[in-house]
C-alpha cells in the first residue's frame, strides 16, 4: 500500500509536504487547485517505468499513456528552469525487502517491509528549459538509504552512495580497474549495468529497481472521461491488466476473469462469487439495474453483448439502452474487483454522470474492496455525497479514522496548498473549510431575500 507522497516543484505544487496516504484517500477542492497533479505525479513514474526507452528520464506522456503532461518545462512549478522537480513515494509491503552484502552474507545491509523511493531531477543545462537529468535518486529500505547522485568531479558523472544504520560497516567495494565515475541512471530509478562491473557487491541494486517497478505495476488508473458503451464487443482472449484509462477494456476484463475462474468473497465465511456476479450484485445495490451479464452473440463467436435487466419483470436489454449511469459506474466497479489484491487504484472524478445516491454508493464500493481485497483507493472528487457516506460509515464503525484520509486542495499566493481534514471517530470533520462544496447557506439566504422582495412588490 502507498503510505506517503511528497512533491516539490511539480506543476502548481511548490511543496506538498508529506502527504499520508490511507487505504481510502479522498482529495477534494475547487477546479484548478492541484488535486489532479497529485495523481498525475504517481502516473508519471508509472508510465516512465513502462517506457521502453531506458534513456528517457521521465516519460511525460503521449497518446498511449494515462496522462500527457507535455515536457519538463511544462511541469516545473512556475516554469522556472532553475527549479528541481522532486517526487517521493513510500510503500508498506506485505513481505520485507532484504538487502544482503555478498561480502558478509550472514548480515543484512537492510531488511524492512517499508520501501521508499525519491528522485530529484533538473534541467540538463542550468537556466535553460530543457532536460531533465537525474540529480539524485534514493531508495529507502527501513532506515537504510542507497542511491546515486551527481559526482562533483564531472557534469555528467555519477557516484553510488549509502547510509545503512543497521550495517554501518557496509561500503561499496570497487573492482580492480574501476572505471569510476559512473554513467547516468537508467530512466529516473534504475542503476546502470556498469555498476556490477565497477563494484564487487552492487548486485543487489537491480533488486531495488525491480521492487520499485513491481509496486508501480500494482497501480491502476481510471480517468474522468469514460467511453460510451458499445452494442457489441469483440473478445479474442485478451487478458488486460486493468479496464483502460477510459474504461474501454471493461468487457475484456470481465471475460478474462470469467475465463480464469476468478472469484471474490463478499465477506468472511460468505460464498465466493464470480467477478461478473459480484458486479451484478453491486449494480443492484446501487439501484441501477436488477441484473447484469455478458453473453456471447452465438456459440463459438468472438462477439459479446453486455446486457442488463432493469427490474425483475423486465426483459433483457443492451447496456447501451439502459441509461448512461450504468456504463459510467461499471468501469469503476470492474477495475476495483479485477486488479490484484493489494493494488492501488487511482480514480479521477468517478462520480461524473452519476445520480447523488449512486455517488454515495461509490464510497461503499471503495470500503468493500479495501475490507475484502485490501485494494487501496485514492479518489479525486467533487462529490459531497461521496464524502458524506464515508463520514457516515466512520460513525457506524464500518471503517476507522485510520482507514480514511481526507484532504482539501486550495490555491494561495499562486501555489497549491494542502489541508488535512480532521475526521473524528463519530464521522465529524472538525476543521471544515469554508466553501468546500460552495456556499449553500448564502445561496439559500439570497434566494429567500429575492423571494421576499418579489412578494413585497406584489399588489
Amino acid at each position: 500500500m502507498l503510505t506517503r507522497l511528497r512533491l516539490r516543484n511539480f506543476r502548481s505544487w511548490a511543496d506538498t509536504g508529506d502527504l499520508a496516504l490511507r487505504p481510502i484517500t479522498g482529495l477534494f477542492g475547487a477546479n484548478g487547485s492541484g488535486k489532479s497533479g497529485l495523481l498525475h505525479a504517481i502516473l508519471l513514474l508509472k508510465q516512465t517505468s513502462e517506457s521502453r526507452d531506458r534513456r528517457l528520464v521521465l516519460h511525460f506522456g503521449d497518446s498511449s499513456t494515462p496522462v500527457n503532461l507535455g515536457d519538463f518545462a511544462s511541469v516545473l512549478h512556475g516554469h522556472t528552469p532553475e527549479n528541481e522537480l522532486e517526487i517521493s513515494l513510500d510503500w508498506e509491503l506485505g513481505s520485507p525487502v532484504v538487502v544482503k552484502d555478498v561480502a558478509n552474507e550472514d548480515r543484512a545491509v537492510a531488511s524492512s517491509s517499508a520501501l521508499g523511493f525519491s528522485v530529484s531531477t533538473g534541467a540538463a543545462n542550468a537556466g535553460k528549459p530543457c532536460g531533465p537529468v537525474v540529480r539524485k535518486m534514493t531508495y529507502k529500505v527501513g532506515q537504510a538509504q542507497i542511491g546515486m547522485r551527481r559526482n562533483p568531479s564531472g557534469e555528467t558523472a555519477y557516484e553510488l552512495y549509502s547510509d545503512t544504520p543497521e550495517h554501518p560497516q557496509f561500503r561499496f567495494l570497487p573492482s580492480a580497474g574501476n572505471p569510476n565515475p559512473l554513467p547516468a541512471p537508467d530512466k529516473c530509478y534504475g542503476f546502470p549495468d556498469l555498476v556490477r562491473a565497477c563494484y564487487q557487491n552492487a548486485g543487489f541494486l537491480s533488486d531495488l529497481a525491480l521492487a520499485f517497478e513491481q509496486r508501480l505495476d500494482h497501480i491502476a488508473y481510471l480517468g474522468p472521461l469514460r467511453v460510451r458503451p458499445a452494442r457489441r464487443y469483440t473478445w479474442a482472449g485478451a487478458q488486460p491488466e486493468d479496464v483502460g484509462r477510459a474504461g474501454e477494456a471493461v468487457v475484456d476484463a470481465i471475460l478474462a476473469a470469467r475465463e480464469q475462474g476468478e472469484t471474490i468473497s463478499p465477506g468472511h465465511g460468505e460464498k465466493h462469487l464470480s467477478i461478473e456476479r459480484y458486479v451484478a450484485e453491486w449494480l443492484k445495490k446501487l439501484g441501477l439495474v436488477h441484473d447484469f451479464h455478458v453473453v456471447s452473440v452465438e456459440e463459438g463467436s468472438q462477439l459479446y453483448e453486455a446486457r442488463v435487466q432493469r427490474t425483475p419483470w423486465s426483459a433483457d436489454m443492451l447496456l447501451t439502452d439502459a441509461g448512461f449511469g450504468v456504463s459510467q459506474v461499471l468501469p469503476v466497479l470492474v477495475l476495483c474487483l479485477c486488479v490484484p489484491e493489494g493494488s492501488t487504484v487511482l480514480l479521477e472524478h468517478p462520480e461524473m454522470h452519476l445520480h447523488p445516491s449512486v455517488q454515495s454508493g461509490l464510497a461503499d464500493i471503495v470500503i468493500d474492496v479495501w475490507k475484502n481485497r485490501e485494494v487501496q483507493v485514492i479518489v479525486e472528487t467533487h462529490s459531497e455525497h461521496f464524502l458524506r457516506r464515508l463520514q457516515r460509515r466512520v460513525a457506524e464503525e464500518e471503517v476507522t479514522t485510520d482507514d480514511v484520509g481526507l484532504y482539501c486542495c486550495g490555491m494561495g499566493n499562486g501555489r497549491s496548498e494542502l489541508t488535512k481534514l480532521d475526521l473524528d471517530a463519530f464521522g465529524n470533520i472538525t476543521n471544515w473549510p469554508s466553501d468546500l462544496f460552495g456556499d449553500e447557506f448564502n445561496e439559500i439566504a439570497a434566494m429567500t431575500r429575492a423571494a421576499e422582495r418579489r412578494k413585497a412588490q406584489c399588489p
